[in-house]
């Protein structure tokens, strides 16, 4: 079958959106395609159909595809814990914590697991989407290599080379790339493309010519600026440096505290769309605003360190005195285990095993203990009836007197925990904004109008209006025959 492999010059020069905008322009066209990524490091992750966690960009990229998401798309999947250290989720499981050191040595192995990933994909459709990691031109990381160069050759799929203009000195970064790879590596190279143009393509066309006289490589297109990428799911928190708060005014004022391992932060997405809220990350080093209507505490990959993060930071006197103002606060996941009296790891599942008083907003105790649950929920908010639905990916379980006061109600049961006045609430689902009605109930609750609409339908459109600028930018014709299409699959 067919497979093209999108590599990039750097982390972050948009790969993911270049691959989730093919995969649905190849949709469109009658093909049946499948993303693949064989290995991701993120803490936004989402939960597979065939019951396990894969990294939040390849899921987007299987929802361009119009294909449920599979544990194969994303087969190595590290969830960063600590500088140093990360949990290893192995086709979509949990496998334990390992150092970079500790990593390395196992790589030979993860290879073949993703490249039996890789065929069992390849086996079921028109044609395979890989997307790269980081850079091929990191050679300090070549040896052992499964994310790019070390899995586009044991696969045999073609490359085509990214280089993000927005950041500068594209040319170097191509042409850079082409002299340090070695022979093979650089012969599994078949061309070039230029991400995030902005203005006159015409003016960038001599620099194009240049790098295709100092590399030999094909010029496949220069994609332009997408506005409509900031509709998409952001993967790494990187994309939080960006973000900007929305314009101020008379609006309900949210806020999210940027926690150093946030996991999932693409649940407040659909906020930033709602034109009666102010929704702001609030970054390390800057108190919580004390005219917030609501504070939302995210999740995290490694809640007992970001608890002591959030009190070096001086959050906790800020959510206190928030509450003390008549405030609301909702903790999903990690957030809401912080929410509680304590949280205790006596394994170490999330670090060194310890434990920690929370910030005793509610009458709950939290032990991060068990396997790993990933499931995809349902159900309706406890308050109103209102209907969701989302995922569930935690360790840990959490009890106490205020569980008896659900915030939810799933199709297994009752789920989180309310105070006696209901103004500080938290639970364990992930995606509760992303349904119109659920948000909007959320949003009442705040004095807040909303527009009630499904976010998927965003998402959805924003992939759409992806595929066509890419379908006019970009030689789709090229880039269809080095993968190995036939020819009627694009005419």
């Amino acid at each position: 079958m067919a497979a093209l492999m999108i590599q990039g010059c750097g982390s972050d020069v948009g790969k993911s959106t270049l691959v989730a905008g093919l995969c649905r322009l190849f949709t469109n066209r009658g093909l049946k395609v499948r993303p693949f990524k064989s290995q991701n490091m993120s803490n936004n992750a989402a939960v597979t159909a065939d019951g396990g966690e894969i990294g939040r960009a390849q899921a987007l990229q299987a929802l361009a595809c119009r294909t449920p998401a599979s544990v194969h798309m994303n087969p190595v999947l590290l969830k960063p814990q600590s500088e140093t250290g990360a949990q290893l989720i192995v086709r979509g499981q949990m496998v334990g914590n390992r150092s970079a050191a500790g990593y390395q040595a196992r790589k030979a192995e993860l290879l073949d697991i993703c490249l039996e990933s890789f065929r069992k994909l390849e086996a079921e459709c028109d044609l395979v989407l890989v997307e790269g990691a980081g850079s091929p031109a990191e050679t300090n990381l070549r040896r052992g290599d499964i994310a790019n160069m070390g899995f586009a050759r044991a696969a045999n799929v073609p490359v085509v080379l990214t280089g993000d203009i927005d950041r500068g000195h594209v040319i170097a970064a191509l042409v850079g790339a082409h002299a340090v790879l070695d022979d093979d590596d650089r012969a599994m190279i078949k061309g070039f493309l230029i991400n995030k143009f902005r203005g006159d393509p015409a003016l960038f066309a001599a620099g194009r010519t240049e790098i295709t006289r100092r590399t030999g490589w094909r010029d496949f297109g220069m994609a332009p600026h997408l506005a409509a990428a900031r509709r998409l799911p952001a993967e790494d928190a990187v994309a939080l440096d960006q973000h900007r708060a929305s314009a101020g005014g008379r609006r309900k004022i949210i806020v999210v505290p940027r926690l150093s391992r946030i996991a999932n932060f693409d649940d407040f997405d659909p906020l930033q769309h709602e034109q009666a809220v102010d929704f702001r990350f609030i970054p390390p080093g800057t108190a919580l605003p004390g005219d917030a209507d609501l504070v939302l505490l995210p999740g995290s990959k490694a809640t007992l360190a970001d608890l002591a993060m959030l009190r070096c930071e001086g959050w906790d006197i800020d959510i206190a005195a928030h509450v003390r103002r008549g405030g609301r606060v909702l903790g999903l996941c990690g957030g809401y285990q912080m929410l509680g009296r304590r949280i205790a790891d006596p394994n170490g599942v999330e670090g060194p095993p310890g434990q920690a008083e929370g910030l005793g907003l509610l009458n709950v105790e939290t032990t991060l203990t068990g396997s790993k649950i990933l499931t995809a929920t349902s159900g309706h908010l406890a308050a109103d009836n209102a209907p969701f639905e989302g995922y569930e990916i935690h360790i840990g379980r959490t009890q106490g007197p205020d569980t008896a006061r659900p915030f939810l109600h799933t199709q297994t049961g009752p789920q989180g925990a309310m105070s006696a006045d209901g103004r500080i609430a938290g639970c364990y689902v992930h995606g509760l904004f992303q349904q119109g009605t659920a948000r909007a109930a959320i949003l009442q609750s705040l004095g807040a109008s909303s527009t009630s609409t499904n976010h998927g339908a965003i998402v959805e459109t924003a992939l759409d209006e992806i595929a066509a600028v890419l379908a006019e930018r970009l030689d789709i014709t090229g880039l269809a025959a080095i993968a190995g299409l036939k020819e009627d699959f694009f005419l």
